[in-house]
């Protein structure tokens, strides 16, 4: 099984979580950011993931520190529950309108993190969320994850829809990078025989 659970406590947060990779879309979240567990909801949803996360943090000072210690996180859930990462697709990506955003994201579970991120968010806030910090989340997941991650909006007018067009987008695209393929079920997806 594809598992993993991490406890990760700092003078700033507090967090605990849990992944099971082959899951059926269950979550429960509760980061005291709603609607960034509203994004890690959908996230779990549409990737078919099961995640269980509880995170208390400095909110009195700001959202930096929690918002982006979740995404720590989730990126060392995945990286412990992929293990060696043989058999997996390896890569995978998702082109997503929702309404009239379009959204892609590509993802490489290769061992090296990269971030290039464009939201194109235009407010401070998006619900409760300081949007700034989406940035922070997808850069804490790509270098604990070792991933390469490129996330884009490409049209929209919606702030909302593009920041949740980027989740789902990425939900899928980690989704299918996740997934094994039966015919490799045996290799490393690598000819250099290391991740």
């Amino acid at each position: 099984m594809r598992k993993a659970d991490i406890e990760r406590i700092t003078k700033e947060t507090q967090i605990r979580a849990s992944l099971n990779i082959d899951g059926k879309g269950r979550y429960d979240i509760s980061t005291g950011v709603r609607f960034l567990d509203h994004m890690l909801e959908l996230f779990t949803k549409h990737g078919g993931f099961d995640l269980t996360l509880a995170a208390t943090g400095d909110l009195d000072v700001d959202q930096h520190h929690t918002v982006e210690d979740v995404g720590i996180v989730l990126g060392q859930l995945f990286a412990k529950a992929l293990g060696d990462r043989v058999g997996i697709n390896r890569a995978g990506y998702f082109v997503l309108p929702m309404d009239e955003t379009l959204a892609v994201v590509a993802v490489d579970l290769g061992g090296r993190p990269y971030l290039a991120y464009k939201d194109r968010v235009k407010t401070t806030l998006v619900g409760d969320l300081q949007s700034e910090l989406l940035e922070d989340f997808f850069h804490g997941f790509t270098t604990h994850a070792g991933a390469n991650l490129h996330a884009k909006i490409l049209d929209g007018r919606s702030n909302h829809h593009k920041v949740e067009a980027i989740f789902k987008c990425f939900a899928r695209a980690m989704r299918y990078a996740c997934s094994k393929d039966a015919r490799l079920k045996n290799q490393l997806p690598s000819t250099k025989g290391l991740l």
